[in-house]
């Protein structure tokens, strides 16, 4: 690594203002900053020095997605020979979904960093870490039949117009990877849901008796039956453990809660996920489901409220997306309502609206553009209890 830290030094002159490489600086910057760490510091000014940099905190991240990202892979092959009526070992299932997944973190890279690239050159900026989280969370949220060129056009849309425009990271309103995910979602209904597009078939022929769908799916289309008439479990034909482990037709990175829950375990001990914002969207999702319960009319809504925790994309949602430090809420009472609202949203949307069986994207999306309002007012509040204490004293 010194040898390879001594070459980038050298290279260093050739790409300031008037070398022959000045057109790659950013580029060079970029590749730079992600194999070392920077070796410049702040001069002069007022600065906040902390170990803790963006760097190190989207490398943490990434380490939390790994336990999701990995059984995503191998939970895309297993569903693939279960639905073929076939049983191999451990490594080629996992090999067979190694190989669909590894195209779509490829393609959203190399399309998310190209663009973030060629923007900071344009602007003369330093390319800046975070999408080092976005490019991989968005292939975890798709599902793993998703065309490349699909991904390539989400990833270029939600880079461009939910990041750049807003003057790239730290500025963004959205949530850059929920953006894609719902550009897809609206530009193209088809790829994005239904009982076929979770599961890659390759050129084999569906068992008789798969189907595909995944217990949201089942759910809603219980919903339209009363209670008595539908089955137990409430038209889920899946087991709970099947449901928390993760063996379930789902998008890559979302279908094991076990998984999900050691990253979210791993973003609390290093302090780098808010618990306020994770604790308050699963309590505000068990406040709307017992609501629901109450009023039960459909077997969807009589569903068990803490039964919504491991169905779909809830728990991931909870973890990866709404703890987003960008686009969340940022005052400490203003965490607590928004991750309340973001989850009594989710779980209204999911089953209010059959047609929509899975609502934390909208949830997260909606309350990403309200968080700075939220903030506004608990900032405004304490600055009246202030004043009044203030007279008071007076």
């Amino acid at each position: 690594m010194k040898v390879l830290r001594n070459w980038f030094d050298k290279q260093k002159p050739h790409l300031e203002k008037g070398g022959k490489f000045h057109m790659f600086k950013s580029g060079f910057g970029a590749i730079e900053t992600f194999l070392f760490v920077p070796n410049h510091t702040t001069k002069q000014g007022t600065h906040i020095r902390d170990y803790v940099d963006l760097k190190r905190t989207m490398s943490i991240v990434i380490v939390a997605l790994i336990p999701a990202l990995l059984f995503g892979m191998y939970n895309v092959g297993y569903q693939h020979f279960i639905a073929t009526g076939q049983q191999l070992s451990f490594w080629p299932v996992f090999g067979f979904g190694f190989l669909k997944v590894l195209p779509i973190i490829i393609v959203s890279y190399v399309v998310g960093l190209g663009i973030e690239i060629a923007s900071a050159q344009m602007r003369g900026h330093e390319v800046n870490e975070g999408y080092l989280v976005t490019g991989i969370l968005i292939p975890m949220v798709l599902p793993v039949t998703t065309p490349l060129w699909m991904v390539a056009i989400a990833v270029a849309f939600s880079v461009v117009f939910a990041k750049e425009v807003f003057g790239g990271t730290g500025m963004n309103i959205w949530n850059p990877a929920l953006v894609a995910r719902a550009f897809l979602f609206f530009a193209y209904p088809s790829q994005m849901s239904g009982d076929s597009v979770w599961i890659s078939l390759g050129d084999k022929a569906m068992i008789d008796g798969f189907s595909g769908a995944t217990p949201l799916s089942q759910a809603a289309a219980a919903a339209a039956k009363p209670i008595a008439e539908v089955a137990a479990n409430h038209g889920i034909s899946y087991s709970i453990m099947d449901m928390f482990l993760g063996f379930i037709p789902g998008s890559i990175g979302e279908t094991s809660k076990l998984a999900i829950l050691i990253g979210a375990a791993i973003l609390l001990i290093t302090r780098i996920g808010s618990w306020k914002i994770m604790l308050s969207t699963v309590l505000g999702g068990l406040f709307m489901g017992t609501i629901l319960n109450i009023f039960a009319v459909n077997s969807y809504m009589a569903v068990p409220v803490w039964q919504h925790l491991i169905m779909g994309g809830f728990l991931f949602g909870a973890v990866f997306m709404v703890t987003d430090p960008v686009s969340g809420a940022q005052t400490s009472r203003g965490k607590w309502i928004y991750g309340f609202l973001i989850g009594v949203f989710g779980i209204m949307i999911r089953v209010v609206n059959p047609a929509y069986p899975e609502g934390i994207m909208l949830a997260i999306l909606i309350m990403n553009m309200f968080a700075p309002l939220i903030d506004y007012y608990v900032v405004q509040g304490n600055i009246r209890r202030r004043l009044k204490r203030a007279i008071v004293k007076a």
